[in-house]
């Protein structure tokens, strides 16, 4: 009967799954009507689109996860990256919270950027070179200039804030870059690298709808003065990954316009260089918004409109021991059990029972479980480097409460939590300590202690206490 009940549950998931597919809610307008026709066509062979033919039939795409794991799935010609990820969520039972992304990434060029949600994944992989590779990865950072505009556009780089004299509210911002009657402009200095060349100069740039602009004397707006160096509509704006290393780049905070018809050839690749990170993050959101405006707002809210409807999808939270309540289900109904030698009574037994099903070899004992109860969370990353762990917080979207949990490498019973705050990475060591014959963690020098890392974590999601800000994205990297 359970095996029935199962079969049968399992089956309705899948059939509720197609109807949120096919639902009436309103869909995102398709940049690319030109490229979509009816998928009649037979499957077609792993390749790029050939070019002049209709978009149709079947396609077949490879993914790779963070630890270099690949997965092959088929897909239909119009199927985009949003689409996408909310299957590749679902087959990998993880928690779709819409951070999920699509990430073009090009290992000898240096260069990766998250695919947008209405792209055609099929039309990204015709226009990639044989090294191209698509990721599957959070980015937490991909709607965040929504809800904090004011962070990725300060004033000083926006020549419309420039020219009024009274505050620039958050939603007048917004809806200056997404209207197409306005003529918002960003400006500033950047490093550009010659072509065919490994020098970087420093220019003064502007960004507008028509395309990106460098000023050939000082900082003149003049159109005598103005050379084109870009074309929006035409390029996609990648990150640099290997900057320094690579591309002998002057800083770490290196991105890159790409024309959408270059296969590589480093005489096309625009390489450009910003002073810190805010810098870069501008110039990259205001070049998604001129090329795609309203589309990217849709982009954004369409999801939340769904999240009701795909509640029942999402993974339960995982929740510390030391949060449950004890209960007894021996009779007809189950009750929580409030006599406090009652409930010690079945948290033994429960441990017991445990302790059992962990094997007689196992070298665990009741009192150890908080020591490796945490092992299975998504936050948790083990024995990795500080070096790792900044790379693991960047490339998930340096949002104010990013955070990872790792091994401290000075002192291996301890623990570190790599934490995100206004761009910037922090570090705090959680000790252990021992009250009363009993083991606690702490990372305020034993003035809060947690009996595990979960409720250590949970707290923390609730309460700021001694950190910067509180937990809120935990840095998650799922096998496919």
């Amino acid at each position: 009967m359970s095996a029935l009940f199962q079969t049968h549950r399992s089956r309705r998931l899948q059939e509720q799954e197609q109807q949120l597919r096919t639902s009436s809610l309103p869909a995102i307008p398709n940049p690319f009507p030109e490229l979509c026709s009816p998928a009649s066509s037979p499957v077609l062979s792993p390749g790029s689109l050939p070019p002049g033919e209709p978009s149709s039939g079947k396609y077949i795409v490879k993914i790779f996860s963070e630890d270099g794991m690949g997965k092959v799935v088929e897909i239909p010609a119009n199927m985009t990256a949003r689409d996408l990820c909310q299957l590749l969520v679902y087959k990998s039972h993880c928690v779709d919270d819409n951070s999920w992304a699509l990430v073009e990434h090009h290992p000898l060029l240096g260069l990766e950027r998250c695919l947008e949600d209405h792209e055609l994944v099929v039309q990204v992989q015709a226009s990639m070179n044989s090294d191209g590779r698509f990721l599957f990865r959070k980015n937490y950072a991909k709607y965040e200039f929504f809800r904090n505009p004011l962070t990725f556009f300060p004033e000083h780089m926006v020549a419309w804030c420039q020219e009024t004299n009274h505050a620039i509210l958050p939603s007048q911002l917004l809806q200056n870059f997404l209207a197409t009657n306005s003529c918002p402009e960003i400006q500033g200095h950047l490093y550009m690298k010659d072509v065919g060349r490994k020098s970087w100069k420093k220019v003064y740039m502007f960004l507008r709808r028509s395309g990106l602009y460098c000023s050939t004397k000082g900082t003149s707006k003049e159109p005598r003065h103005l050379q084109l160096l870009a074309d929006l509509e035409d390029s996609n704006i990648f990150t640099v990954i290997t900057g320094k290393k690579q591309h002998g780049a002057p800083t770490d905070y290196g991105f890159c316009i790409k024309p959408n018809k270059s296969r590589g050839d480093m005489k096309e690749l625009r390489m450009l260089c910003a002073e810190d990170e805010q810098s870069r993050s501008c110039w990259m959101t205001a070049f998604r918004i001129f090329k795609y405006g309203i589309v990217l707002y849709q982009n954004y809210k369409i999801p939340q409109q769904r999240k009701t409807l795909l509640s029942h999808f999402s993974a339960p939270r995982s929740v510390s021991e030391n949060s449950l309540v004890a209960m007894d289900f021996s009779g007809r109904i189950g009750r929580v059990i409030d006599n406090p030698v009652e409930a010690q009574s079945a948290a033994m037994e429960e441990g017991t029972q445990r302790m059992n099903i962990l094997g007689s070899h196992s070298p665990l004992h009741h009192s150890s479980l908080s020591s490796v109860i945490h092992i299975a969370q998504l936050w948790f990353h083990g024995r990795i480097t500080r070096e790792e762990s900044h790379r693991i917080i960047h490339q998930q979207g340096q949002v104010d409460g990013l955070f990872l949990l790792r091994v401290s490498q000075s002192n291996p019973k301890a623990f570190v939590l790599t934490l995100c705050h206004h761009q910037k990475i922090k570090h705090f060591q959680i000790l252990p300590c021992e009250e009363d014959g009993q083991g606690f963690f702490s990372l305020d020098d034993g003035a809060t202690k947690f009996t595990d890392l979960i409720q250590l974590v949970e707290f923390y999601q609730l309460n700021r206490g001694v950190l910067p800000c509180k937990l809120k994205h935990p840095c998650t990297v799922v096998a496919l």
